[in-house]
This record gives structure tokens, sequence and C-alpha cells, in this order.
């Protein structure tokens, strides 16, 4: 049994949009709604209005999968309960641990592009610009808009939101967004690669663009629930079927564009929802291969309990990262149940990428 808890050591919401000035109103923590964004007055999104990442029209925005749909998608994920701990060999679910309880939520359909991720480097513009407010990106949907409790038992911590001094550790610059010259996906003007997932960030930007765009980074919880197909607890998020060597399933073990012997630059990588076949129950594409998504969580060496609403919010050095890249191994890496390498929260790598979540 692989069980999630164990740390493997290596080395290595729908929408807001900004204000006239590219900063939320105060209020609140969201954008202003004169911009047809979310509404001020409840901090809601406004689903008539596309997120920011997806505004202007044009490439990595508005043409992801195979309709060419919005890249800003984002879908239902019905609420229930599920086993953390599990394993599954494609018979079923076995040596079930650690429950948890997650209300509904949506969670993006498509990882974050470049061309998505573009808007939010302008935004921040070389930190002049947009930085979240403090105690942004909470689940406010949640224990009265209290946020995600910690898991650690005793008297209920509540979710932070994000906090003003690590505004520092947002860096976007075209050094570090390059931070694998060979597999990077940013470019320093538009291009070819729009479409392609962005990597290069670290756990901080992560959160910073989901908050900016509306969203808030999913705990562990919500991403192994979505992977897991919930209750089902899937092996993959699309079921047993082995994934193959055809990218249909997943972009994984340098088999795009290779020869699944070694990665070899960006053609190991894809166009976000191009392996169609690996849709999870509620719709998800990605949510194995491709890279890697940061989590809300600090990767604590165990789980607490009981779980309901719950992220790992102290008590730990690193942070939370699922789904396997293209580099990985379909077992255990694309497995719903497998935890990712660990990873401090400043770390770069180019198996690492995001989606966000929103509120229901």
């Amino acid at each position: 049994m692989i069980k999630q808890a164990v740390i493997l050591l290596t080395v290595a919401a729908a929408s807001c949009g900004s204000s006239p000035t590219g900063q939320p109103d105060a209020s609140t923590g969201q954008p202003d709604a004169s911009t047809g964004q979310p509404d001020a007055s409840t901090g809601q999104p406004d689903a008539a209005s596309p997120p920011p990442s997806c505004v202007p029209a044009g490439a990595g925005r508005t043409d992801c999968g195979p309709n060419k749909e919005s890249c800003c998608a984002s879908l239902a994920t019905p609420g229930g309960s599920y086993s953390r701990t599990f394993s599954n060999d494609g018979t079923g679910p076995t040596d079930e641990d650690d429950p948890a309880t997650v209300s509904g939520f949506r969670l993006d359909k498509y990882l974050v592009t470049v061309g998505r991720f573009r808007q939010f480097v302008a935004a921040w513009n070389g930190g002049a610009g947009y930085t979240p407010p403090a105690g942004s990106g909470k689940h406010t949907h949640v224990n009265g808009g209290q946020g995600l409790v910690d898991d650690s038992g005793g008297s209920p911590v509540y979710e932070p939101g994000w906090n003003p001094s690590d505004d520092s550790n947002i860096t976007l610059t075209d050094q570090n967004l390059v931070c694998d010259p060979s597999f990077a996906t940013w470019t320093s003007a538009p291009g070819s690669q729009e479409d392609l997932p962005i990597n290069c960030v670290n756990w901080y930007e992560a959160y910073a663009f989901c908050i900016w765009d509306g969203g808030f980074l999913p705990s562990e919880a919500e991403f192994e629930y979505a992977a897991a197909a919930g209750s089902e607890q899937r092996e993959y998020p699309w079921g047993s079927t082995d994934p193959g060597t055809a990218s249909q399933y997943a972009i994984f073990g340098c088999e795009h564009g290779g020869d699944g012997t070694s990665c070899t630059g960006l053609a190991n990588l894809a166009p976000v929802g191009s392996a169609t076949m690996g849709a999870g129950r509620w719709g998800q594409l990605d949510l194995s291969g491709e890279v890697s998504e940061w989590n809300l969580d600090l990767h604590a060496t165990t789980f607490g309990n009981p779980c309901n609403d719950c992220a790992s919010l102290a008590g730990g050095s690193g942070r939370v990262n699922r789904g396997g890249s293209y580099r990985s191994s379909a077992s255990p890496y694309l497995q719903s149940f497998f935890r990712g390498d660990f990873l401090y929260a400043t770390d770069r790598t180019s198996s690492f990428g995001i989606r966000c979540g929103r509120t229901p």
C-alpha cells in the first residue's frame, strides 16, 4: 500500500477581475464590480464575466481543449466524503483511512496556461502593481466565511489567507520563470507556447495568481477528492485503465513528443487539455500528468483528524503538490492517492504548475 501521508524527500475564483487600478476593493478583498467582475458587496463572482486571466480573448485564454473554449472554464465539484489515505490497484479502494468531508466547490477544468499567467505578470507590473490584499484567498464558502480549519485538532484555527509579508516572494522575472531553460514554458513575449501550462512558479506565485483571478488555491483534500472521484476513490482520475503511451489519458513519462526513455524539451509537454480521455469524474483535465499542482496545505508528515473542510495549516516546512508531471512514471505518481515529492514554497521546477479552485 502506498500511504499518502508518507513524504518522499527529493532534491529535485468563477472569477474576479481587477479594478481600474488593478487592485481589489479593500472592503472585500475582491475586485470592483464596476469592471463587470465580482460584486463588491458580496465578494462573489459575477458568472457573466470571465476571470481577468482570460481577458482579452487570445491564445492560451480562449482556445483551450478540442472545442477551443475558455481556458478559464470552471466545473462544479459536488461535496462529499472519502478517505485521504487509500490504495487502489485497479480492483477497488483498499486500506482506507483518514476520512475527510469536502464541501462543494468549483475546480478549474484546465491548468493555468502561459497565456493566462501572462496577464497576471502584467498586473503585478514588476512589483509596482497588484499584490493580494491581506487575508484574501480564503475559502469563504465554508465555516461561516472563516475558511478551512486546521486539521491538527484542538481549538479551531482557521485559514489565515494571504500574508502581506509574503509579497516579496512574488518575483515574476523572466529569469525566474525560465528556471529550466530546456523545459520552461514561459517566454518574455507572447509566442507559440501560450497554450502550454505555466511552470517554474513557486507556491506563493501560484497562491497569488489564484487570488488575483478570483479564486483560491485548492486544499490537498479538495484536490485529491476531485482526482479520486470522491467516494469512488479511483486509481486514476479517469478510472483504472492503464494510461498507455499515446498521451490520450495523461502527459507523462516523456512519452509525449518522445520515446519514453528521457525527456528532451518542450515537445514533452502538450497544450492543456490535450489528453481528453483522462477527464476526471467532474470533467477536469490533466489532474494527473503534464505538471504537478501546488496545493494550499503545508507538507505535514501525517494527516490530522477529523477533517471537515480542513487543511494542514501548521506543522510542516514544505507545501503539498499532487498529480505528477510530464516526467513522472504512471505508478505511483499519476495515481490519485499519491502525494507528490517534497518541495519548499520558494522552490521552482519545470514540473510544477497551477490550477485554481473557486466558490460554488
